[in-house]
């Protein structure tokens, strides 16, 4: 299976503009701003790469479902079922 990224990359320092309140309080729970802002970038991009597929794969999605209504799937003389 394709690794989404590669968690082995060296972290690279970045700015970042936050509402000050919410950092506060972030901090006052001893909340690791790395690790979540990596854990919430990690699924956003998970979710963006998964729709960006489906968009671009609609058509042959499309196609095959299509071939398979008119046609069966060719696993189906084995099936038991």
């Amino acid at each position: 299976m394709q690794h989404l990224y590669d968690k082995n990359a060296p972290k690279k320092p970045t700015n970042l503009s936050i509402n000050s309140n919410l950092l506060s309080k972030a901090r006052d729970l001893d909340i690791n701003l790395s690790a979540t802002l990596e854990q919430a970038l990690e699924s956003a991009v998970r979710q963006n790469t998964r729709e960006r597929w489906l968009r671009d794969n609609k058509q042959a999605l499309g196609n095959c479902n299509e071939l398979a209504q008119e046609h069966g799937l060719f696993a189906d003389k084995h099936r038991d079922f």
